[in-house]
């Protein structure tokens, strides 16, 4: 799962703090910490006849119930809440972020125009640029540790969305990230095994309470 860079994160907090209804009626999954096996593992993929089967509509409901029950998680993998299946989920919280960031306003980001949390289902990048940028990262499953990872500027996906139908996303920036970060999950990889200037930053609410 990747999280906000620790600036980010405390912004974007206070305009989330609160969830909806439903999801306040479903408990959310453990999310798994770098220590898991599970983490270390190449998931599977999921055939395209059982994307709309019951079993796999009550994982993606599970992983939208436990991105969204973390205030600075933006992402997240299905080996992080136990699942070693190759899909991710992203939150509709970065639609904020690209407005309110005139560098994320790139052709590809703005057809980002979805309302709705996005699942990613055998997710595969099929193209990235060679420019490169180094970003902070996070994780949900690295907690509370942050560091600079170099990722491509560009990248270009192609999955399937929770309705079984298949389709082909270009990103830039913050979502390329993403689209990165996520698929390193699916292979067995978190952020720190890349990042460099790897820093434990708590969070306020966490500080505060020691």
């Amino acid at each position: 799962m990747l999280t906000l860079g620790s600036t980010a994160s405390e912004s974007l907090l206070s305009k989330h703090s609160s969830t909806n209804f439903k999801i306040q009626l479903l408990m959310p999954k453990k999310i798994f910490q770098k220590e898991a096996p599970i983490l270390r593992k190449m998931a599977v993929e999921i055939s395209a006849n059982s994307i709309k089967s019951p079993k796999i509509q009550k994982i993606i409901e599970e992983m939208k119930v436990a991105l969204e029950s973390q205030d600075d998680g933006v992402a997240i993998a299905g080996p992080q809440i136990g699942y070693p299946l190759r899909i991710f989920v992203v939150s509709k919280r970065i639609q904020d972020i690209v407005k309110e960031s005139k560098s994320e306003l790139t052709e590809d980001n703005k057809k980002y125009k979805t309302l709705a949390t996005t699942v990613y289902i055998n997710p595969v990048i099929k193209k990235i640029s060679k420019k490169k940028m180094v970003v902070e990262e996070g994780c949900l499953s690295v907690r509370y540790l942050y560091g600079k990872v170099s990722r491509s500027l560009k990248a270009t996906i192609v999955a399937y969305d929770e309705n079984g139908k298949k389709f082909t996303r270009g990103a830039t920036g913050l979502l390329a990230q993403i689209f990165q970060h996520e698929v390193d999950h699916l292979n067995g990889i978190l952020f720190i095994d890349k990042a460099k200037h790897i820093e434990e930053i708590l969070p306020k609410s966490v500080v505060s309470s020691k």
